[in-house]
């Protein structure tokens, strides 16, 4: 059967809650991960600017910069332990109580910035008081958008959750384009000694608002009604295993015990090689391709960020485009489609950017970030969560996510500058490097169930492992007796035709699509 001929259940956990509810979500996610690119974005920028005049002795300006730069990364070396951390709490508590505290944590960590003392006033103890809240701000944005992605995924209807779910990409456009504007205002409005004397704080102090904004919707948010329908949740708290173990033997609940028998592997490799394929495509074209922009072709700084800032509104398109794609033709179909089209236009878009002509600098750009970075950003967020069984959907999610982006984005611009380098500043190597990333996603989207509309409240992940256990893969249950075939032999293969069109037995979810391919009639 194919993905997009995926039923969901009979009921619908996203009938429990109303439009209201739904927009509130929606508002919730989207603030969340619009602060979350804002504060890095934010900070990037102040980085670049203005933090190694401040925070770091001006004896040497270059180990000044580059001080100011490794605080940034510090950022990224914390997400995964703060994903780790956070999300298993969000599989036992519940999605929105732990997406309260990591916007908390995010915000306080971005206002207090703002507030800092600097090298000339406290000395060393700046720096380490600025690496101690790039640490805190990494720590709670390690889980930030796999939550929101998570929450959007279990509180949408389930025709139109990759629409709805796209609203976390969205959030990443918004936060960037903000922050960039509000860096561009101040340069402008203020001189060089201004900035750097006070005016670097008015960014993050002024993120406050946002926090307390997004503070509050999340503050009355309801739970997603994916977790209060899980059958190991017990006042909105989940059961330890021993004790979800016991309450499935009694219940008889196969599925569960399949569940906590098998760890979804599979299914987490999947996922991971999907978002290795996109983040490393990020980080080549959102990073390097500007540097490369500006360094090798000798072209403006303000080209490069100028098209950036063009790309990311064409993606207010794209990404919506995207997730309602995947809702109309699958979640499978779609990566393959959208990979597809990624590989054939690489090397045209390479060639007009490096030709050093503004107008094909600017036109391949934007196609190339939109169709190789942005239309996987706005499928993933709601693939990955749907390829994991519920209990522990979240953490799977953030691990996949953060595992692949610190090692994508980080090691690809570094690999593919030290290449394009000893090329002499040839283009083929970003080729090259693009061609792979782009196929470490679309080789996985073979290997991947179709898993659009499966019912999220089940505990199983949405691909079996190749071992197929009782109920996994196959259909155990009896099947229909069929009907004594008439003794006229003209009439027999009539007989066999009406037999072959009874109505199957009612799966029990949309989580066992892979049982109607298996299941043949006696």
């Amino acid at each position: 059967m194919s993905e997009a001929q995926t039923t969901a259940p009979a009921v619908d956990p996203a009938e429990k809650r109303s439009v209201r509810d739904l927009v509130r979500a929606a508002i919730s996610g989207w603030l969340g991960t619009a602060l979350e690119f804002m504060d890095y974005q934010l900070y990037s920028l102040a980085a670049a600017l203005v933090f190694a005049d401040l925070f770091f002795s001006s004896e040497n300006p270059a180990v000044a910069v580059v001080a100011a730069m490794a605080t940034y990364g510090v950022g990224y070396v914390a997400r995964p332990v703060g994903a780790f951390f956070f999300a298993r709490l969000g599989d036992k508590t519940g999605r929105t109580k732990v997406l309260f505290y990591t916007i908390l944590l995010m915000g306080l960590a971005t206002t207090l910035i703002g507030f800092l003392p600097t090298y000339n006033q406290v000395g060393v103890l700046a720096p380490i008081l600025l690496v101690l809240l790039r640490i805190a701000q990494g720590f709670g944005a390690g889980a930030e958008i796999s939550g929101a992605g998570v929450m959007l995924a279990e509180y949408a209807p389930a025709k139109r959750r990759g629409i709805i779910a796209s609203l976390v990409a969205l959030g990443t456009n918004c936060g960037t384009l903000l922050a960039s504007g509000i860096w561009a205002i101040l340069l402008v409005a203020y001189s060089e000694q201004e900035v750097i004397d006070w005016a670097w704080r008015i960014p993050f102090i002024g993120s406050a608002v946002i926090m307390l904004f997004a503070i509050w919707v999340r503050f009355n948010l309801k739970e997603t009604p994916v977790f209060e329908e899980r059958e190991d949740v017990v006042d909105g708290k989940a059961l330890s295993k021993e004790d979800t173990i016991k309450l499935a033997t009694e219940t008889g609940d196969v599925r569960t015990l399949e569940a906590m028998e098998r760890k979804p592997w599979k299914a987490f490799s999947i996922a991971l090689l999907l978002r290795f394929g996109q983040a490393g495509n990020s980080g080549m074209i959102q990073t390097y391709l500007i540097s490369y922009i500006t360094v090798v072709l000798l072209l403006d700084r303000s080209i490069g960020v100028n098209a950036v800032i063009v790309s990311s509104l064409v993606a207010f398109i794209t990404v919506p485009l995207s997730g309602w794609l995947g809702d109309r033709f699958g979640r499978k179909r779609m990566y393959m489609i959208w990979a597809v089209i990624a590989l054939i236009v690489i090397v045209p878009t390479m060639l007009m950017i490096s030709s050093g002509v503004t107008l094909q600098v600017f036109i391949g750009y934007v196609v190339l970030h939109n169709l190789a970075v942005m239309s996987f950003a706005s499928l993933e967020n709601l693939t990955l969560p749907e390829l994991f069984g519920a209990r522990n959907r979240y953490t799977f999610t953030a691990m996949a996510r953060e595992i692949a982006a610190i090692v994508a984005t980080g090691a690809g611009p570094v690999i593919a500058a030290a290449w394009v380098s000893a090329a002499t500043g040839s283009f083929i190597p970003i080729i090259i490097m693009l061609f792979i990333f782009t196929l470490r996603a679309h080789i996985p989207s073979f290997w991947m169930p179709g898993v659009a509309g499966r019912a999220l409240p089940a505990p199983r992940a949405g691909i079996c492992a190749p071992r197929t256990p009782p109920g996994c893969g196959r259909d155990t249950r009896p099947h229909p007796t069929p009907p004594p075939l008439l003794r006229n032999p003209r009439n027999d293969h009539r007989a066999r035709r009406r037999h072959h069109h009874q109505p199957r037995p009612q799966l029990r979810d949309a989580e066992d699509h892979d049982v109607r391919r298996h299941h043949r009639p006696r």
